[in-house]
């Protein structure tokens, strides 16, 4: 009808301008509520990240040391007895086509390890001596962190190379001609020292010797404990399943293949069901968060009755009082989502660089976890932007 004044329309500025009013008046309180969806997100997006991060440095490890590694040991006899694999199990899977190198290693039974001879028999620190071939690093992938390898002469001496556990509880901090242990009695000297071993983790507590070294010193028998093989990627499934006869003839059926890397992937998959259950923990500090954000425009509502009445004797209308609203319950939670997707990066990148991996942080966690807090927010305010707009300027101008 002619001669009546529209209200005015609220353009988005003006929405983003009239919904901050509240967060500026009241700075600790909104700092406070966005603090609430900071923390959910925050913990979430470093769950997330920290997951991909690990998955992402798994990868890199598989990719340098590869999948192609297959393990033969001996299992257990029909009798429950632990087996033995013959002496001519290398020989045997050296015949297999697709099976690129091989090399073992020995257990050496009764060869405890000590630092000294003052040292308590009883306290082995849990180290095993094994009788090792020299080309055992490349076909396993290991590397050595101090001094060096085995080779065709030192193996024939007494020469010992520490797996990193192994030279950790003995107190070995490098290797040298003037370091020594005690191997079954004898005095060896310390030529290496390995890093940690991924896909060989026996090695890691062990004491390693040249196999002539531990059959004419330590009296080792000559029997492998186990085989590693390497062979080609698109055949390993092949290869696998003829291991077992091939390196026992006679008790297939009492020899255990494995393939490491599965270790590695059955951890990593271990490690994303703890991943579940860190971000249904982050479910419930953002939904924490949500309902102190409800509060706190609830409250707000509450102390503005009489600025929503003197906005509605103005002229404001129903849906401009609640656009206010919700504009200010959607700019806090945005705010608190923006703060802790940051927080959540800068804790996946720091604690990625602790360990030495390369920080991964999937953009879907970002932008989902933003999203999830405008619609927590939108959620929060929907109900106190429908009760302020419901007040009538009398009404709220009459509240004391």
């Amino acid at each position: 009808m002619a001669g009546v004044l529209q209200p005015a329309r609220m353009r988005p500025r003006d929405v983003v301008r009239v919904g901050g009013v509240g967060l500026r008046t009241r700075p600790m309180r909104a700092f406070l509520s966005a603090l609430g969806i900071a923390i959910g997100i925050a913990a979430m997006v470093a769950v997330v990240g920290i997951s991909s991060s690990s998955r992402a440095e798994l990868d890199r490890t598989l990719a340098a040391l590869g999948t192609n590694l297959l393990t033969v040991a001996p299992g257990q006899t029909l009798l429950g007895e632990e087996a033995r694999l013959p002496m001519t199990a290398e020989a045997m899977i050296e015949r297999i086509g697709p099976v690129d190198s091989v090399s073992a290693i020995g257990r050496i039974s009764g060869a405890k390890v000590y630092r000294t001879d003052r040292i308590p028999a009883s306290q082995t620190g849990g180290i095993a001596a094994y009788a090792v071939r020299t080309d055992l690093l490349d076909t396993v992938g290991a590397t050595v962190r101090s001094g060096t390898w085995l080779n065709g002469a030192t193996g024939r001496y007494p020469a010992v190379v520490l797996g990193a556990e192994a030279a950790e509880r003995l107190g070995v901090t490098r290797a040298g001609s003037e370091v020594r242990v005690l191997v079954g009695g004898e005095w060896f000297t310390v030529v290496g020292i390995l890093d940690p071993a991924p896909l060989a983790p026996e090695l890691d507590s062990a004491a390693l010797t040249g196999w002539p070294a531990a059959e004419s010193v330590l009296g080792f028998d000559g029997h492998p404990a186990t085989v590693y093989t390497r062979s080609d990627e698109s055949r390993v499934e092949s290869v696998r399943s003829v291991l077992g006869a091939t390196a026992s003839p006679e008790a297939p059926n009492e020899v255990d293949v494995s393939r490491p890397s599965d270790a590695l992937a059955a951890q990593q998959a271990a490690g994303e069901a703890f991943t579940g259950l860190l971000l249904g923990l982050g479910a419930v500090a953002l939904l924490v968060g949500g309902v102190g954000v409800a509060n706190t425009m609830v409250i707000s509502v509450l102390e503005r009755r009489a600025e929503i009445g003197l906005r509605r004797s103005l002229g404001a209308t129903r849906g401009q009082i609640r656009t206010q609203f919700l504009a200010e319950s959607l700019l806090l939670s945005a705010l608190g989502g923006a703060g802790g997707a940051l927080l959540g990066t800068a804790v996946t990148a720091g604690y990625a660089v602790y360990q030495g991996w390369p920080a991964v942080v999937p953009p879907w966690a970002v932008l989902g976890g933003v999203g999830a807090t405008i619609a927590i927010g939108a959620l929060a305010g929907l109900y106190p932007a429908i009760r302020a707009a419901r007040l009538s300027p009398t009404e709220a101008l009459a509240t004391p």
